[in-house]
């Protein structure tokens, strides 16, 4: 049993049990610091994001990727620029979506105008405008790059060494 929990989960039963107790620990101590009188909802909360993070979007992001990297070249310089040209500014949108996700589905309105007094705007459109300048950013600065990139190199050097 102790085999296939190291084979499985890559330690002992121990590293397990204080793991686990630690989690707990530290969630106990957010909880009291917090003062939050729902703490089932906070937790909730917290294993929502987790599990639509691992079943959702690791899913998501990873097979996106390795899409990308079957559809570019054969060259490993070329290839990991221009995934790291993408992968940047699409972990900078997907951030921004994140944080700013009740704003742009415009969600909570009614709690904002009483809070405020203030409508709500919709962070949609800048969320868009903001992702598509990370991403025409990125494609600048790779085509400036890309010149330099391409060049005719020593086998076994990157183009980004120099």
């Amino acid at each position: 049993m102790n085999e296939r929990l190291r084979a499985g989960y890559g330690a002992g039963p121990l590293h397990a049990l204080v793991l686990l107790a630690g989690f707990t620990l530290g969630g106990w101590v957010v909880f009291l610091v917090a003062g939050e009188a729902t703490v089932w909802r906070m937790l909730l909360w917290f294993v929502g994001a987790a599990v639509a993070h691992d079943l959702v979007l690791f899913p998501f992001y990873t097979g996106l990727d390795r899409l990308l990297l079957r559809a570019t070249g054969t060259d490993p310089a070329t290839r990991r620029a221009l995934l790291n040209h993408v992968r940047a500014p699409a972990l900078g949108a997907g951030l921004l979506f994140l944080v700013f996700l009740p704003g742009i589905l415009d969600l909570g309105q009614g709690t904002y105008q009483a809070a405020t007094g203030q409508p709500r705007v919709s962070y949609w459109a800048r969320w868009l405008a903001v992702s598509g300048a990370l991403f025409a950013l990125s494609g600048i600065v790779l085509a400036i790059r890309w010149p330099r990139l391409r060049r005719h190199r020593p086998p076994g050097t990157s183009a980004w060494s120099r």
